[in-house]
């Protein structure tokens, strides 16, 4: 038997070497330098993004079934101003019209979402399949490939059939794991041959917490402190087995790549000297974008959910914990399921330890122990939620590749909005949004993180959920009064041309050159705009707008 002390030593170089496995994160490390003039690597990916609800309308044509959605924009109360997707930016009708925007844009890909109910529209495979819906999904896959644009597909953004919630209480049940897997095997028998890159689920973090929790979007349930956790337990189930469909049946023939997008606002601590602070962002952020990525890299839930939501659950006097768990059979079959991380960001929070009693009820907020704050300084140009904090992404991407073995990153979405009830295609603060963002995110590059590509979002204006028409993320503003639905481009899309153009920022006299000329394009298409000699006729085609040649 080997003597107690050596036992120790090799304990403390175990640890040693796994400590060291692990690059850690530096939260004291802020650097919030200058604006970076350079490229990004040659071969990256510049695109815009769109979802399936948000945008297609046509919500009960063609043999579409009903999705969470539809029924949840209908009641009275729900969405600002009752304002539904039925029809939104009739994107259904104008796929060619939509796609001689991003060509004209120059896009290397357009990121879409696939309607469940619009292809099974029960949400079960074995009831009926509709042809017409795959048709659709068919025809546009082929004319972004005739235009030489790759689709970056999502199986899952937010529109669950609406028979799976009344059946079984939607992403509550495990039966939705089979469910899910069925659909999306169908997606890669149909389309496979010509989508190489597959997002299982967009931002399960507010499926979970806004569909679940909240009750602020659809199904719009509120079971408090249990909800989330279970819906984000059997999504993770689903992705997991959808990777391995994927893996096991299609990846030889189709060589594609499935990823997961997962959204993360990023969390700086107050204070950089007190450790409580440091502390609190990191559960903030393991709380949001680490629950979910986390057991797809690592086989379970962060070390500091389990600690803190089984803590308060004992408190509250219950058995087990609100957090489910994983088996270790089902730890080592979700570990290692993504090809890529997909990441939606659009802001930053500072955070402060906050102590929640437990006696003070549960919920997935106060289970977290922290307060968020915003600095009064920080841009807010639209959404209440978000100010414009560019150093936040790179710290973000950082904390990734420092947490997750530096993975193959897409930006699955990144963009601003406005909250404005007039027109106004001089969008300033869209171009400095767009400019500040990117730059970190090359600089984030220049750090080693592995980021292949960035989705603008969004393509056009469109249904922002509960918020209704009331605020827009387009680069393209769409006349939603007009029932021709016209797209219109703002500066930002002359502004975001020229950065795809250049692949990135190549000296300060050119890129300031370019928000001089998209302001003057935009000025005469305001003009144009306000004399109503915009047609909804010609609206659509790139070649009647006062474009000017590249610099």
């Amino acid at each position: 038997m080997l003597p107690r002390c050596v036992l120790t030593l090799c304990h403390v170089l175990v640890l040693v070497l796994c400590l060291s496995a692990a690059e850690d994160f530096d939260w004291t490390k802020n650097d919030r330098g200058s604006f970076y003039y350079g490229s990004f690597p040659t071969g990256f990916s510049w695109g815009a993004g769109s979802s399936a609800y948000q945008t297609e309308g046509a919500w009960d044509k063609d043999g579409k079934g009903i999705s969470i959605w539809d029924v949840f924009s209908h009641k009275k109360g729900k969405v600002a101003f009752n304002d539904t997707g039925d029809s939104s930016c009739d994107g259904y009708y104008k796929v060619k019209e939509d796609i001689a925007l991003m060509k004209d844009l120059k896009l290397n890909h357009y990121r879409f979402s696939i309607s469940w109910p619009r292809i099974i529209p029960t949400g079960i495979k074995s009831d009926h399949i509709n042809e017409r819906g795959l048709k659709y999904y068919d025809n546009l896959i082929d004319l972004l490939l005739e235009n030489k644009i790759t689709p970056i597909v999502t199986l899952y953004h937010w529109d669950l059939p609406q028979v799976l919630q009344e059946k079984y209480g939607g992403w509550q049940n495990i039966s939705m794991v089979n469910y899910f897997n069925d659909y999306a095997n169908l997606c890669f028998e149909r389309f496979g041959n010509r989508v190489k890159y597959w997002i299982t689920f967009n931002n399960p973090w507010s499926i979970a917490v806004e569909g679940y929790e909240t009750g602020e979007h659809a199904p719009g349930l509120r079971l408090k402190g249990t909800g989330a956790y279970r819906a984000a337990h059997n999504m993770i189930k689903a992705h997991a087995k959808v990777w391995h469909t994927y893996d096991t049946q299609w990846r030889n023939k189709q060589k594609g790549f499935i990823g997961i997008s997962l959204s993360g606002d990023w969390g700086e601590p107050v204070d950089l000297t007190n450790q409580k602070d440091i502390e609190a962002a990191e559960r903030y952020v393991q709380f949001y974008l680490g629950w979910f990525a986390t057991p797809l890299f690592h086989g379970d839930y962060p070390q500091v959910m389990k600690d803190y939501i089984g803590r308060k659950s004992a408190q509250q006097g219950l058995g087990s914990s609100r957090l489910p768990t994983f088996s270790p059979q089902e730890k080592s079959y979700i570990k290692g399921t993504c090809d890529f991380l997909g990441i939606g960001h659009f802001t930053t929070r500072y955070i402060t330890q906050k102590n929640f009693p437990a006696n003070r009820g549960n919920s997935y907020f106060t289970d977290r122990d922290l307060a968020e704050l915003v600095d009064p300084r920080w841009p807010d140009p639209g959404s209440e939620w978000l100010y414009s904090v560019p150093w936040g992404f790179r710290r973000l991407l950082n904390f990734v590749k420092t947490q997750y073995g530096n993975p193959m990153i897409y930006i699955t979405e990144n963009g601003v909005s406005e909250k404005m009830m007039c027109t106004e295609l001089c969008d300033d603060w869209r171009i400095q949004y767009y400019k500040d963002y990117i730059n970190e995110m090359l600089k984030a590059i220049k750090d080693g993180v592995n980021v292949k590509g960035y989705t603008a979002w969004s393509l056009l204006d469109k249904f922002e959920w509960d918020e209704g028409y009331s605020e827009r993320f387009g680069l393209y503003y769409v006349d939603f009064r007009n029932k021709n639905k016209p797209r219109y481009p703002k500066a930002s899309v002359h502004y975001y041309k020229r950065i795809i153009s250049s692949n990135g920022f190549p000296n300060q006299r050119e890129v300031e050159s370019w928000k001089r000329k998209a302001t003057e394009t935009c000025s005469s298409s305001n003009q144009l705009l306000a004399a109503g000699q915009y047609s909804s006729e010609n609206a659509g085609k790139p070649k009647v707008w006062p474009v000017h040649d590249e610099v």
